[in-house]
C-alpha cells in the first residue's frame, strides 16, 4: 500500500512501542482522541507506573472540566497493554515508536515490527534527535516511514513531522491531520536535521548549562535560578533535564558529541550509576515529588 494513501477513517488501531515517559503519554492522547490503542513494552513492570501516570493525567483533565468521569473510564477501556509483539502488531494501522534512544535498539525494534505488522501500516518514530533514515530501511517499508516526534503531549503539545528522502508524498499531509486529531501543533521539518526544531534550541540551552556547571562557573541550583528568575519559568535547565530523563540526556550527548561532551558524560555518569534518572525514579538533579526548585524560597528568601 506504499503507493496508496491512508485516511483517518482507516486508522482503527494505533500501536505505541515503548511505555516510557513519552510513549505512555502518546498512547493516552491516542485513546483520548478516540483510537483503540495498544501500548507495547518488553518490560511488564513499566505498565503499572504508566497506568498511574494515566490516572493522574485523566484526574487532572476531569478536574479541569475537559472530560467527565464517564469519558475517562471509556478512554481507559480503549487502551490495551501487552508484552506480546505479535499480538501488538496484529491489525495495527499506525505505529509510533518511543523506545530507548539507541540506534541498535531502534533498528532491531523496527526490523521486528516491520516483519510483524500488516503491509499497509504507517510507521512513525518519536526519536528526539535521530533521523528517520537511520531506521527506515530496517522497517522494510521506507516509503511508509516518517518521524513524528512529540514533546510533552499535554502541556507542550507540539509534534514534529520530518520525512526522509523516500517517504511517500501523501504521508506528510496525513500526519498533519493526525496531529490535529491528537490535539497537537504540527511543525514541519523541511529536511532531516538532528534535534528537529525545538530540541536544537533546547540542546543549546542544556549544553550551556552543563558548561557552566562542569567548568565551575555556577552550581546546578544557581543555573536554574538564573533561568527561572529571568524568564519566570517554573523550572530551569536541570529541572527540565529531570523531566526528560537523564538516561535520554546521556544518550543524546553521547550520540551528538560536540564541545564539552566528555565533561558532560562524566558529570552524568554517577547519576546513571546510582539509578537517579530524574522524575521517573524520584531523584535526578533534584529529589521528587517535591523538588527544591518548587520551594517558595528557592528564588527569594522570605
Amino acid at each position: 500500500m506504499d503507493n496508496q494513501t491512508l485516511a483517518l477513517k482507516d486508522i482503527k488501531k494505533v500501536l505505541i512501542l515503548g511505555a516510557g515517559t513519552l510513549g505512555l503519554r502518546v498512547g493516552l492522547q491516542s485513546a483520548i482522541s478516540g483510537f483503540n490503542t495498544t501500548i507495547y513494552d518488553i518490560n511488564k513492570d513499566t505498565f503499572e507506573a504508566a497506568k498511574q501516570v494515566h490516572s493522574k493525567i485523566l484526574y487532572g483533565l476531569v478536574k479541569e472540566g475537559k472530560i467527565d468521569k464517564k469519558e475517562s473510564a471509556a478512554i481507559i477501556e480503549r487502551i490495551t497493554w501487552t508484552t506480546d509483539a505479535a499480538a501488538a502488531a496484529k491489525d495495527a494501522d499506525f505505529v509510533n515508536e518511543s523506545v530507548t534512544e539507541n540506534v541498535g535498539v531502534k533498528k532491531a525494534v523496527w526490523k521486528q515490527f516491520g516483519e510483524l505488522c500488516p503491509k499497509h501500516t504507517l510507521f512513525t518514530t518519536n526519536t528526539s534527535y535521530m533521523l528517520p533514515s537511520y531506521f527506515a530501511e530496517d522497517s522494510g517499508r521506507p516509503t511508509l516511514f516518517c518521524a513524528f516526534h512529540f514533546h510533552d503531549v499535554f502541556w507542550a503539545n507540539v509534534v514534529d513531522i520530518m520525512p526522509h528522502k523516500t517517504t511517500a508524498e501523501w504521508v506528510t499531509p496525513f500526519l498533519y491531520e493526525m496531529a490535529y486529531t491528537l490535539n497537537q501543533i504540527p511543525v514541519f521539518v523541511q529536511k532531516e536535521s538532528n534535534g528537529y526544531v525545538f530540541n536544537n534550541m533546547l540542546g543549546a540551552l542544556l549544553g550551556s548549562a552543563f558548561q557552566l556547571v562542569t567548568t565551575g562557573v555556577a552550581s546546578i541550583q544557581d543555573v536554574d535560578r538564573s533561568w527561572m528568575g529571568n524568564f519566570k519559568m517554573p523550572s530551569g535547565p536541570f529541572g527540565i533535564m529531570d523531566s526528560i530523563g537523564l538516561e535520554t540526556v546521556h544518550h543524546v550527548t553521547k550520540n551528538n558529541g560536540g564541545p564539552g561532551s566528555e565533561r558532560t558524560l562524566a558529570f552524568l555518569q554517577p547519576y546513571l550509576d546510582g539509578g537517579k534518572l530524574g522524575i521517573k525514579t524520584g531523584e535526578g538533579f533534584y529529589k521528587y515529588p517535591n523538588p527544591e526548585y518548587q520551594n517558595v524560597d528557592f528564588l527569594i528568601k522570605k
